[in-house]
């Protein structure tokens, strides 16, 4: 069966896929999560973390795997996935953009969630004083994130949650036919309180519609319907493979 790497999105870490790994294991696949710098237990100051050093962690684990894998990226993890199958094609079997921000030629994240018709996330977003990094409001955890998830989940989410790095949004992914090459698939949450799900449409739109899935729930699938999401992803390794 298929070998995951999963990647995780602003603010967050591995642990954010505790429930998502045993529901692919169950389905007889692999699956590994790992932190990016400054997220989680990774120790690097976020002052320190960048796009590229997001992309350069994937790609030491995509050679020490030695082996291809379907690259998982959630939310800002669209950005990092994409610059780490440019940079490391021959370790990529398959890019999915859960909820995700999908690069575009010349725009940042920041670029693509301004073309959005909404800014949700926007007024909840608290600086901190040297303005390099920012937290979400405690109070607007629950809307934005996890609005249909357990009590019990929402506090181990607010227990987790590192401050993230302002640099990694403002720049571009340069990619060429070497990232066009790998084949890729986009699940859309129609319930998404974060990134507008008539976004994630447009970010997908022109997408073969075997490769399109959509999910009734909010902006984290891996927490609100871990079950539904492997099978999700187990459609996509069946077809990749």
């Amino acid at each position: 069966m298929a070998r995951f790497l999963l990647i995780h999105g602003s603010a967050h870490g591995a642990w954010c896929w505790r429930d998502l790994i045993p529901a692919l294991e169950a389905q007889g696949h692999t699956a590994h999560a790992i932190d990016l710098p400054s997220h989680g237990a990774d120790t690097t100051p976020y002052q320190e973390a960048t796009l590229a050093s997001y992309g350069a962690r994937i790609v030491e684990e995509l050679q020490a795997a030695g082996e291809k894998v379907i690259l998982v990226g959630h939310s800002m993890g669209g950005y990092p996935i994409s610059l780490a199958a440019e940079q490391c094609p021959e370790f990529v079997s398959h890019l999915v953009y859960l909820c995700a921000y999908v690069p575009k030629p010349g725009f940042s994240l920041n670029d693509r969630r301004r073309e959005a018709p909404e800014q949700p996330l926007m007024d909840a977003i608290q600086l901190t004083e040297d303005g390099l990094g920012w937290t979400v409001g405690d109070g607007d955890l629950e809307r934005l994130f996890y609005h249909d998830c357990s009590p019990e989940t929402l506090e181990f989410a607010r227990a987790n949650l590192t401050i993230q790095a302002r640099e990694p949004s403002t720049q571009p992914v340069a990619t060429t036919a070497r990232y066009e090459a790998i084949p890729r698939s986009y699940i859309r949450c129609m319930q998404d309180g974060t990134i507008p799900p008539a976004y994630q449409v447009t970010m997908s739109q022109d997408w073969p519609s075997a490769r399109v899935f959509s999910m009734d729930c909010g902006h984290s699938p891996f927490f609100a319907d871990p079950k539904g999401l492997a099978g999700h992803l187990d459609t996509i390794a069946r077809d990749t493979t």
